[in-house]
């Protein structure tokens, strides 16, 4: 049996794996959808799966409904948001770069977490954690620099990368933050009920949204139900395990494990996308997986 103390690292993998594999069907169905449909596609086909996962966990631990202090919303409010513009950016960068280097420029989050972790939560970084934090995230920045090369797009989708990366980082502490007010015993019923709220707040916030302005790319969602749907299920079920994972210990510690991802976006990249793996990326890749070892070993 797995200690509890190490759920965490459980919760993270399995969350990384389910984002990487959304992440590329979201990607697809760019082209179809545009960014803001794509992006819609994760959180309207998704909500419904956070609320039957919701439901089970009221089922099972014999649970009512939290009731949420004031202290709720804006942290629910901050991680549902950036969340919203991350996906956004995160997709737009892909349309520029190739699978695995945008998802290289967006894991600079990892440093950036415990930056806003810091500032916002008070979570505690040693020297350590933080040794594990740069050697992960100098990783990701070899693999994605590439000297003498010209940088296809320019600067631009650099710079969304990095945007990205931080609104993704912000949307994690919000969401901790959320959890972490609801003031819960049972951790899990914290993390399912908070990622249901946020869904149901970026469902409905986005239909709204392309209703007023782009009422043509509904339309076009709901052609696309099936890929979606698979879409919406993977991209609850990866959150539901970062929620977890988020419930058990600092955003920090969740997002420099979580550059676990990069490995297998590599994987998509090379046997979904056909994208060849050079020796810089086969050596950034090493320093990702020493700076995560590093990690678990120092908890």
């Amino acid at each position: 049996m797995i200690p509890a103390a190490s759920l965490w690292v459980v919760f993270t993998v399995l969350a990384a794996a389910g984002q990487t594999a959304r992440n590329a069907m979201q990607r697809e169905l760019t082209a179809a959808l545009g960014t803001v449909g794509a992006t819609h596609v994760r959180f309207l086909f998704g909500f419904p799966f956070a609320l039957v996962f919701l439901a089970g966990v009221l089922i099972v631990s014999g649970s009512v409904l939290p009731r949420p202090g004031l202290v709720f919303v804006p942290w629910i409010l901050l991680g549902a948001g950036a969340q919203i513009v991350a996906t956004a950016t995160m997709l737009m960068a892909m349309n520029d770069r190739s699978f695995v280097v945008t998802i290289a420029y967006i894991k600079t989050e990892a440093i950036q977490a415990a930056i806003f972790g810091l500032v916002f939560l008070g979570d505690k970084l040693t020297l350590p954690i933080l040794l594990a934090i740069v050697i992960a995230t100098a990783g990701v920045v070899l693999m994605s620099f590439k000297p003498g090369a010209t940088v296809q797009g320019g600067l631009r989708p650099t710079m969304i990368g990095l945007f990205s990366g931080a609104m993704f980082a912000l949307s994690a502490v919000g969401y901790r933050g959320a959890i972490l007010s609801l003031e819960l015993p049972n951790f899990v019923l914290a993390a399912t009920f908070t990622l249901a709220v946020g869904l149901v707040l970026q469902a409905a916030a986005l239909t709204l949204y392309l209703a007023l302005r782009d009422r043509p790319v509904l339309i076009e969602i709901a052609r696309a139900w099936r890929p979606s749907l698979f879409a919406g299920f993977m991209g609850a079920t990866a959150s539901q395990f970062w929620f977890l994972a988020f419930a058990l210990t600092t955003v920090a510690n969740v997002r420099t494990l979580a550059l676990v991802e990069v490995l297998f976006a590599q994987a998509i990249s090379y046997f979904v996308f056909r994208q060849k793996t050079t020796p810089r990326e086969a050596f950034g890749m090493s320093l990702i997986v020493a700076g995560v070892v590093l990690l678990i070993w120092v908890q």
